[in-house]
């Protein structure tokens, strides 16, 4: 007996703990899309994972960003204080068509300041992971997590 989508259970994993398995699923699943390769022979072949292997995980495993079903997000920075920083990440986000929801920024402290911004990213061009990479590669953001996801 199937479970239909509203029975089923998900669990945010971290990478590390996975089996090899189910990354390789991920990364044949991954150049399917990209249509890097022409088939699932071809998938698996480039990821060193047998057909049954990717068989039995395509339909269970997925990235973060792609079963996340509220198009809400909450993203905290720990970031320099220094002019214009904040206008910076803000055109990033924007850039990659984020609608800004909230924004709440502590008194510098330091030289340091807490900024956590709420995103509504239906119509965010590039997935969650890339997003966060990018602006974690800001030379005055110390850091960046990804508190949650909601309605």
């Amino acid at each position: 007996m199937s479970k239909n989508e509203f029975d089923q259970k998900f669990h945010l994993v971290r990478d590390d703990v996975l089996p090899e398995a189910m990354k390789k699923t991920l990364e044949a699943k991954k150049l399917l899309e990209r249509g890097k390769v022409d088939s699932v022979w071809e998938a698996v072949r480039k990821v060193d994972l047998s057909r049954s292997a990717f068989y039995k995980y395509r339909d269970t495993v997925f990235p973060f960003h792609t079963v996340v079903k509220e198009k809400i997000i909450t993203l905290f920075f720990h970031l320099e204080d220094r002019s214009g920083t904040l206008s910076h990440l803000l055109a990033i986000v924007a850039q990659h068509r984020c609608n800004i929801l909230t924004i709440h920024q502590t008194i510098p402290l330091q030289g340091r300041a807490n900024v956590t911004l709420s995103l509504n990213v239906t119509d965010m061009d590039i997935n969650l992971d890339e997003l966060v990479a990018r602006l974690k590669r800001l030379e005055f953001v110390d850091t960046v997590e990804v508190l949650g996801s909601g309605a």
